[in-house]
C-alpha cells in the first residue's frame, strides 16, 4: 500500500518556473551568452549549480560557480518578491491537505535551492504538511540522477515500493525511474518539451488523483 508520497515542487507545487527563465536571461544577457530554447529546455529539472556548471563548460565562462548561482539567485529573489500573481497550481493545495488528512506522508524532493524552497512554503504556509524538505544543491549531480528520490524515500522509512513520485520533467520522471519508485506525470498547460512516456501514470490536473486509488496502486 502507498502511504508516501514525494513532491517535485517546481512546475508541481508552484510555478516559478516563468520567474526562474527570467532570471536566468537577465544574467545571461549580462554574461553576453546566447542560450537558446533548445538548450534551456535541457536545464529543466537540474540544480542552479548544475545549470552554471554546464553553462561554464559550454560557453568557457571563467567565473566562480558560486558568484554565478548568487547573481541569478539575487535576481530571481527580486522577481520573486514582486510577483503578487504568483500562486499555487490548481488544485495541488487541495490535494496536500487532503493526502495529509488522510495519513500520507509528503516529502519535498526538489532541484531548488533550500532558501528558494524556504521563501516557497513560507510564503503558501506549507511546511506543517510536510516532513521532509530535500533539495537538489545537497548532491553533485541532479535529475535525471536519481539520489534525491533515494535520499527521499530513505527518510521516508518506507520501502520504495510504498512511495509515490509527482513529477513534471522529463529529468524528474527519469530520475523517479532510476530510484524505482512509482511515478506520476503530471502534465499541465505549462508542461513544455518535456517527455511522459517512462511516468507510470499521467495525469493533467490533480483532481484526476483519488485517495482510495493512490493507496492501492
Amino acid at each position: 500500500m502507498k502511504n508516501t508520497v514525494i513532491f517535485d515542487m517546481d512546475g508541481v507545487i508552484v510555478d516559478t518556473e516563468p520567474l526562474h527563465k527570467k532570471a536566468y536571461y537577465q544574467h545571461f544577457k549580462e554574461l553576453n551568452i546566447e542560450v537558446d530554447a533548445g538548450l534551456f529546455s535541457r536545464f529543466t529539472g537540474k540544480s542552479t549549480r548544475n545549470v552554471y556548471q554546464m553553462i561554464k563548460d559550454i560557453f568557457g565562462i571563467d567565473s566562480n560557480v558560486e558568484d554565478l548561482i548568487a547573481r541569478k539567485r539575487t535576481l530571481f529573489y527580486s522577481l520573486f518578491d514582486k510577483d503578487p500573481a504568483l500562486k499555487l497550481l490548481d488544485g495541488v493545495e487541495n490535494l496536500i491537505t487532503n493526502l495529509y488528512s488522510s495519513g500520507f506522508q509528503l516529502i519535498l524532493a526538489s532541484s531548488a535551492a533550500k532558501s528558494t524552497i524556504d521563501r516557497v512554503f513560507k510564503r503558501f504556509n506549507l511546511f506543517p504538511f510536510f516532513s521532509h524538505l530535500v533539495s537538489g544543491e545537497d548532491f553533485p549531480e541532479s535529475k535525471p540522477n536519481p539520489a534525491i528520490f533515494i535520499e527521499a524515500q530513505r527518510l521516508s522509512g518506507n520501502r520504495r515500493s510504498n512511495c509515490i513520485v509527482i513529477e513534471d520533467s522529463t529529468n524528474g520522471i527519469q530520475a523517479a525511474n532510476a530510484a524505482g519508485i512509482f511515478c506520476i506525470g503530471y502534465k499541465s498547460q505549462n508542461s513544455k518539451n518535456q517527455n511522459y512516456d517512462n511516468a507510470d501514470l499521467v495525469i493533467h490536473h490533480f483532481d484526476e488523483l483519488k485517495i482510495e486509488e493512490l493507496e492501492m496502486i
